[in-house]
């Protein structure tokens, strides 16, 4: 069993530098999604990731079509990250499904899965914490941290995250286009 858990954690240890050192930075995107592939992430079509992400449990992560995620972008999947169709998650942004217990005597983990629903947008430097809902066509402000859930189209900003607006109902339809941008 000891014995078990050491290879566990060489195996884990030697996954994440794969990915998060040589395939987050590929110079190109058909060799990242190859790469994501094999590391066990899911997709539901087309989408667009640029290079110099980080990716903590691949397994636990869903990318819906037409999605755009930008460079240094931080995703947590280790209890189940769902990005709905057509998201949008700009430079820097962290997504978090884990974190410490601050009640805890022994500062344990804990956490929920996170669910970015269609055509939501989270902004540079945004954080998302463990648990939340980002609603359909949701706008996540530069800097914002999400601590609950935010209704579909609404604005939020600021720390902790407040509703500061609402965007339009529409039916969007962004494309994920494929560019040079996108093999750097």
């Amino acid at each position: 069993m000891r014995l078990r858990k050491i290879l566990y954690s060489y195996y884990t240890a030697v996954s994440w530098f794969l990915l998060n050192n040589l395939i987050a930075h590929f110079p190109s995107r058909h060799l990242r999604h190859w790469g994501l592939k094999l590391f066990g992430v899911k997709f539901g079509g087309t989408y667009s990731l640029y290079a110099g992400f980080h990716i903590r449990n691949p397994k636990g992560l869903f990318i819906d079509a037409g999605c755009s995620i930008g460079p240094k972008v931080l995703l947590d999947a280790r209890k189940g990250l769902k990005i709905g169709k057509s998201v949008v998650i700009a430079y820097e942004a962290i997504i978090w499904t884990l974190h410490h217990d601050y009640n805890d005597v022994n500062f344990k983990t804990i956490g929920e899965p996170v669910v970015l629903e269609d055509y939501a947008w989270i902004c540079s430097r945004a954080i998302v914490l463990p648990g939340v809902k980002i609603g359909k066509g949701a706008v996540v402000a530069s800097g914002a941290v999400v601590t609950k859930d935010v209704p579909p189209y609404a604005i939020v900003g600021g720390v902790p995250a407040k509703i500061i607006g609402y965007r339009e109902k529409k039916e969007y339809s962004y494309k994920a286009e494929m560019s040079v941008a996108h093999i750097i």
